[in-house]
């Protein structure tokens, strides 16, 4: 009976901090390290740990803020079911807010402004800003000041991750916009909406695309001579950038699976707004988060930090199917 019970209270936990869904957060801190032109490094590791904390922070209190909602519509989840105390959510929250920060401040006092901005939007998100107007922008803006952590605490040119960091908000945004009818339905405009920011999304990854990038921690530009022997005996120039790695097509084949990803659940959600296939529509936002944090990266001219990403993607949809990640 112990150990069954041991087992029914990790189950509990697992749930309510929605754990497949950590699978999508290392891509935040890999996509803004590689939008700076930095090599992912042991401050990197920080803005990982650091953003994995603040997240599991926002799960626990989400559900703390919930409890009446989820009562009504969720009563299987952990809070209404008794399964786990809300007074022990509320200090998980707490206590992993703490942890993220503290990592944060290991790496500077840039990355703990930026980690505490993020908590700030997390906590004003899910105790204030859910049920208004402003709440799927809160949300967009946390996944932002995610990527941008990353950017901040990896080094480089923190500028340089803005785009980035707009165009996973802006993919934030509409799941989230989505994810406010998941429980009842009823609207094909919020997944159509959402259905239109995945094209955009999508055709903007792969125009303008610039196969000439060179990511300093991958190709180092001082390795690569700018002159070289002729035949001849002269010597002529050799661009840099000639050397750089072609990423056109692995930003396209990454833009694709995200498209795909996102947006098939999305266009279900639009022919039939129905509770199931709304939620199933979040989910699939919820993981196509990851092959466009791995397209960003391969854009920024970061291929190996582009397919170390990617590579997450498997393991979330294996545990998505045990545990839901909305």
């Amino acid at each position: 009976m112990g150990a069954r019970a041991a087992g029914a209270g990790l189950r509990a936990w697992v749930e309510l901090l929605r754990l497949p869904a950590l699978f999508t957060v290392p891509g935040d801190a890999l996509a803004g390290a590689a939008a700076a032109g930095a090599r992912p490094n042991p401050r990197t590791l920080l803005a990982i740990g650091s953003s994995l904390c603040l997240y599991e922070a926002g799960m626990a209190l989400n559900d703390w803020a919930d409890q009446a909602e989820d009562a009504v519509d969720r009563p299987h989840r952990p809070l209404p079911s008794g399964r786990i105390r809300p007074a022990a959510a509320l200090a998980a929250a707490g206590g992993l807010t703490v942890a993220g920060l503290a990592l944060a401040s290991r790496a500077g006092r840039r990355p703990l402004a930026v980690a505490g901005a993020l908590a700030a939007m997390v906590w004003s998100y899910d105790l204030v800003l859910k049920r208004t107007p402003a709440g799927p922008l809160a949300m967009a803006a946390t996944r932002g000041l995610d990527l941008l952590l990353g950017g901040v605490t990896s080094g480089g040119d923190t500028r340089k991750v803005v785009p980035s960091a707009l165009t996973l908000a802006a993919h934030t945004l509409a799941v989230t916009t989505v994810s406010r009818h998941e429980t009842q339905g009823g609207s094909p405009w919020a997944p159509l909406t959402a259905l239109a920011t995945t094209t955009a999304l999508t055709w903007s990854l792969t125009r303008d695309n610039d196969t000439s990038k060179v990511h300093t921690s991958e190709i180092h530009t001082s390795e690569i001579h700018t002159s070289d022997v002729h035949p001849s005996g002269g010597r002529t120039s050799v661009d840099p950038k000639d050397a750089a790695p072609n990423t056109a097509p692995l930003v396209g084949a990454l833009a694709a699976l995200y498209a795909a990803t996102s947006a098939r659940p999305l266009l279900h959600a639009a022919l039939n707004p129905s509770p199931p296939l709304t939620q199933r529509a979040v989910g699939g936002g919820i993981g196509a988060m990851i092959p466009l944090q791995a397209a960003l990266a391969a854009r920024s001219g970061a291929p190996v930090t582009a397919l170390l990403t990617a590579a997450l993607a498997p393991a979330a949809r294996r545990f998505s199917r045990k545990v839901s990640v909305t």
